[in-house]
């Protein structure tokens, strides 16, 4: 049997002395939708930082693919990530955002660029600069920017930001696929509707502690 995608034992992080994440466990699996809810400042992001090498955990473990992050790795491998707005160059294509942050891995040409801004709902032609796009357009290519490159894991905060209902439709569509592949998924979302129809399981954070729901 696979092991967990995600494993995290007792995990704590404090801000000037101020305890945000308080001893958290949890596994997370392959082919599943994961959700977190809590209010504003209940540690979610904090939580998805530290899952992604963002941030430095002060006590515990995470471990993504069995490998350790801060110790046997500083970023996973094979992840994709929406925290917080994401930034593109305002004065430049969304494909040519895209194609820059590409260049990074060497992993995908153009043509596999392209065809994921179809998927998330954008042109790839559009000529238009990134800083005149559409809140929700904007949102889109975030997204685009997430899963460009087909990774196994996804690490969404709040993914329909900015999107109207037929864009929210589209994306629940989008990570439902992604799920039947065997990708793991862990998102938050301030609306219920989202995690009833997406999520496997849902965790409540508060406080910085985190809680399997009901």
């Amino acid at each position: 049997m696979r092991e967990a995608a995600i494993q995290i034992e007792q995990v704590s992080k404090s801000f000037q002395g101020r305890e945000v994440l308080k001893n958290i466990s949890c596994e997370l699996n392959w082919g599943q939708v994961y959700g977190i809810v809590g209010n504003n400042g209940s540690g979610k992001t904090v939580l998805m930082k530290c899952i992604c090498g963002l941030l430095p955990y002060d006590e515990g473990s995470i471990r993504v693919n069995g490998k350790k992050i801060g110790k046997d790795v500083d970023f996973p491998e094979d992840m994709g990530m929406i925290i917080e707005s994401p930034g593109f160059l305002p004065g430049m294509t969304g494909i040519k955002n895209l194609k820059i942050l590409a260049a990074v891995n060497h992993r995908i040409q153009e043509s596999q660029i392209r065809e994921t801004t179809r998927v998330v709902g954008l042109d790839p032609n559009l000529k238009q600069p990134v800083g005149k796009y559409s809140l929700g357009m904007r949102q889109r290519l975030g997204i685009a920017q997430a899963i460009m490159e087909k990774p196994e894991i996804l690490i969404l905060d709040e993914p329909m930001n900015a999107l109207d209902k037929n864009g929210v439709e589209e994306m629940r569509r989008l990570f439902l696929k992604m799920k039947s592949e065997g990708k793991l998924i862990l998102l938050t979302s301030h609306n219920r509707e989202d995690i009833e129809i997406l999520c496997d399981e849902v965790y409540e954070m508060d406080h910085g502690k985190l809680t399997a729901s009901a």
